[in-house]
């Protein structure tokens, strides 16, 4: 599915990890685990080529190392990012838009807010993954941290992924969302899904 030979991640000018190996495959989670500041997130970063690295990357047996990062999503890759409300997320939107963006092509995002399937869509998918929300047309911003994250994930869930990568699911989020996200990461591998975690 995935795997990484002799990656080497740069910050700037300056080589920073150096020498990474990693293989992840259908039905696998592994997790990369190290302090704050030790490389984790560039490391995603350079398998992504979100930052400069060098090295070979394959997805899928084809060599991804230059290709670009929408290239790579188009593929079957599905990131969550650390920092959700910067990066993965449309804090002042609601929750209906927040999934709509990697939904399939049978309505647009729009339409989510006149369309009585989409909205039925919407409903469904916040009840399967847990969401705590009034329904779809509730602003993100009026959510926990832990219910923000599941809709990130149930995002990019229903973009039908064959790998995953999540950048720290649990941070900033309480004990009984903690759980609930971890669970729904092993049910995702179940399905045949390769799981890449940051923790």
């Amino acid at each position: 599915m995935l795997n990484a030979r002799e990656l080497k991640v740069f910050y700037g000018v300056i080589q920073g990890l150096k020498g990474v190996d990693i293989d992840v495959y259908d039905r696998e989670i592994v997790t990369l685990i190290g302090s704050n500041g030790a490389g984790k997130t560039s490391t995603l970063n350079g398998i992504v080529n979100l930052v400069r690295s060098s090295g070979r990357v394959s997805f899928l047996n084809d060599d991804i190392s230059r290709s670009q990062t929408h290239q790579i999503v188009r593929r079957g890759l599905a990131l969550v990012p650390e920092e959700r409300r910067k990066e993965g997320i449309f804090i002042d939107e609601p929750v209906s838009m927040n999934l709509a963006v990697c939904a399939d092509n049978s309505f647009s995002r729009w339409s989510l807010f006149g369309h009585r399937q989409a909205w039925r869509w919407a409903e469904e998918v916040i009840a399967r993954v847990g969401v705590r929300a009034r329904g779809p047309g509730q602003v993100l911003r009026r959510l926990s941290g832990g219910n923000q994250q599941k809709v990130l994930l149930a995002r990019c869930l229903e973009a039908n992924p064959l790998l995953l990568i999540v950048d720290e699911p649990t941070r900033g989020v309480d004990v009984s969302a903690r759980a609930d996200i971890y669970q729904l990461i092993k049910s995702v591998a179940a399905q045949n899904v390769a799981v890449l975690m940051i923790s």
